[in-house]
């Protein structure tokens, strides 16, 4: 276990190991805002052993930037950002380091006209996938609109005391609907071929770059999967992932935060390295793996009631000695047992709790 728990130093972010706990969304903030028991929930994962953790997704100052869940808490407004201030400290009382993830879910949002928001749902070209259309496309100013939203919520978290913040450019939401094909069937210069496709991202970025300097760590978390198509591939090939991935790293992104399904997974042919390895390679760019670490099932698993029983670390800790990732993130294992680092630099596997509908029914 030595490796997984190396201090590491990436620009200015020092973290006392390799582990990060995943951002997971919990529909626990009453009115959007933070409370007192979202910093104990946070603070419990600092004590537990956690290196960084991402928080849950949280929302942009845009109209319909959420998933219209009154539960679900925003960034913007100075009783949500008081909230979040408590729980930085919280965290950096018990020794933690946290960074919030920035969110927009453009389309991602309720279809049953019984919960429709006041607000359109919106995308690039307002549809949900190809031929689906849920929404209205973005105009000019609603972009311009977003990025500024992106922008000042970068420099509420660097005022706030965050250690870092992560752009949600993952699993089908706004800013992955203008990367995906499906979702993205613009003629002016934010669609196109895959890389005229990252030119939102990139104006995202640069604007958060604006807001909190050059120094500030950045993580921008990408999947090739989406929550429409679970077998869906942004890059068939290295040579396409180099592509797609060169204007980000040039705009500003520090750390790839590389989502997988199942982290042990090769994503080429011909090669073992997975997503966050070929990211590595490509970039040069520290990178965060996960995707059912420790677990025997994947999250779309649980969903259907699979049991996710404990698993060892063994090819996890083989392709962290080889350098094919930096950092490693853990979700279910960390949402239902928060002492979860600490058990394993113990050697107490046989302690860690699996996943499964009664442990989800415990956490806290």
């Amino acid at each position: 276990m030595a490796g997984l728990f190396d201090a590491v130093q990436f620009g200015t972010l020092q973290l006392h190991n390799r582990i990060v706990m995943a951002p997971m969304t919990r529909s626990q903030s009453p009115g959007a805002t933070p409370t007192p028991l979202n910093a104990d929930y946070y603070r419990r994962r600092a004590e537990g052993g956690c290196g960084l953790i991402i928080t849950e997704g949280t929302t942009v100052d845009h109209a319909w930037a959420g998933p219209d869940d009154p539960n679900i808490p925003d960034f913007h407004r100075p009783e949500a950002l008081q909230g979040w201030s408590e729980v930085v400290n919280a965290v950096h009382e018990a020794g933690g380091k946290i960074a919030p993830q920035l969110w927009h879910v453009g389309t991602m949002r309720p279809r049953d006209p019984n919960r429709i928001a006041p607000y359109p749902a919106a995308g690039p070209s307002g549809l949900h996938k190809a031929g689906r259309s849920v929404g209205v496309p973005m105009t000019q100013s609603d972009i311009d609109d977003v990025i500024t939203a992106f922008g000042k919520s970068a420099g509420h978290a660097k005022a706030l005391g965050f250690d870092a913040l992560e752009l949600h450019g993952a699993h089908g939401y706004l800013i992955d609907q203008f990367f995906w094909e499906d979702t993205n069937q613009r003629s002016d210069r934010y669609g196109g071929s895959l890389v005229k496709r990252t030119q939102f991202a990139v104006e995202v970025i640069e604007a958060v770059r604006a807001a909190v300097g050059p120094t500030f760590p950045v993580i921008l978390r990408f999947s090739q999967w989406k929550q429409q198509d679970y077998t869906k591939k942004l890059a068939l090939n290295p040579h396409e992932l180099e592509q797609f991935l060169a204007p980000l790293s040039k705009a500003g992104v520090d750390i790839f935060h590389c989502s997988n399904r199942k982290y042990w997974q090769p994503e080429f042919e011909g090669s073992d390295l997975n997503l966050a390895g070929w990211t590595k390679k490509l970039t040069g760019k520290p990178t965060i793996t996960v995707g059912g670490i420790g677990l025997s099932s994947d999250l779309f698993g649980a969903y259907q009631g699979e049991i996710g029983e404990v698993q060892a670390l063994d090819n996890l800790l083989k392709r962290l000695e080889a350098d094919e990732f930096d950092l490693v993130a853990v979700g279910r294992g960390m949402l239902v047992d928060p002492d979860w680092a600490n058990k394993v630099k113990a050697g107490r596997m046989q302690d860690l709790i699996g996943f499964g509908k009664e442990a989800l029914a415990t956490y806290y």
